[in-house]
């Protein structure tokens, strides 16, 4: 709350939803949404959960090392990966 009370444009979550159960997680993304929508903020979404990059966001980057190693609009990085280790990332993600 403290974080959007000045009325930012931009909002960064980092990890919003580290170590909540899989129902959380979605009230919390939901909550985020709807604030960054009536706000018309934009927001930085960090996370290890592909699944939320892939429904959530329009533009993705992935990291490796503090590195990015691909980045584009999320369909496309999620539909033809080019770095061996975002293909290794999903690869993995799909196996789950």
């Amino acid at each position: 709350a403290s974080a959007i009370a000045p009325g930012p444009e931009l909002l960064i979550a980092d990890e919003p939803t580290a170590a909540l159960d899989v129902t959380m997680q979605a009230q919390i993304i939901e909550l985020i949404a709807q604030i960054q929508k009536n706000r018309g903020m934009s927001l930085l979404l960090i996370t290890h959960v592909l699944g939320l990059v892939a429904h959530w966001t329009d533009f993705a980057h992935v990291l490796r090392r503090g590195e990015i190693v691909e980045g584009g609009a999320t369909r496309e990085v999620f539909k033809n990966p080019q770095h061996p280790y975002t293909q290794t990332l999903l690869r993995d993600a799909r196996a789950l």
